[in-house]
């Protein structure tokens, strides 16, 4: 069991780690959410929701097929860029649903793209609650990780002047709907 946990436990790291659309999409929450204590409660938002449909998935209960479901994951970051640039133009324009709920909706969609990664390794037949619980596990403290590099990026940036902080958020958000655009175009 010790060894089946540690296994997932690296494995839902690597995978947050090394996934660049999910990493994607973690940043565009961090541009799109300002304060801290909201980040938690969409991050955790985010997590919960793809805890529900990775192990639904997992277990045979959910079969979706990989390809519409890694286009639509794409799809969600590109929507989701759109709505940080709308959110900091005009709150007025942005969709007006909260952070979390956009997350976890969003988080519902990417746990099954974490389910089809899982499909690839497989599961220990004898230990399938364990390791869905510690990849779970391991994509929240990578998902963690990368958040607190984030927040400690954009702590450093604060000396700069407003008008270069706002030209990076831009260009960072447009980067960030410019490579899901492509994703989603090469996915479908």
């Amino acid at each position: 069991a010790a060894h089946v946990f540690a296994t997932y436990l690296r494995l839902g790291v690597e995978h947050i780690l090394l996934g660049y659309d999910h990493l994607l999409f973690v940043l565009a929450l961090v541009l799109f959410v300002r304060h801290w204590k909201r980040l938690l409660v969409t991050a955790t938002a985010f997590t919960a929701a793809h805890s529900i449909t990775l192990s639904l998935a997992a277990l045979g209960v959910v079969h979706v097929p990989v390809p519409p479901v890694e286009a639509l994951i794409a799809l969600s970051i590109l929507l989701l860029a759109v709505e940080v640039l709308q959110a900091r133009d005009d709150p007025a324009r942005s969709s007006g649903l909260r952070p979390a709920s956009l997350a976890f909706c969003f988080g519902l969609l990417h746990g099954l793209g974490f389910a089809s990664a899982l499909a690839d390794i497989g599961l220990p037949q004898h230990e399938i609650p364990l390791a869905l619980l510690s990849f779970n596990v391991g994509v929240e403290i990578g998902q963690v990780a990368f958040i607190a590099a984030l927040l400690a990026i954009g702590w450093l940036a604060r000396g700069l002047a407003a008008q270069p902080r706002r030209l990076a958020y831009t260009a960072v958000t447009y980067a960030i709907g410019g490579m899901a655009a492509f994703w989603t175009i090469e996915r479908v």
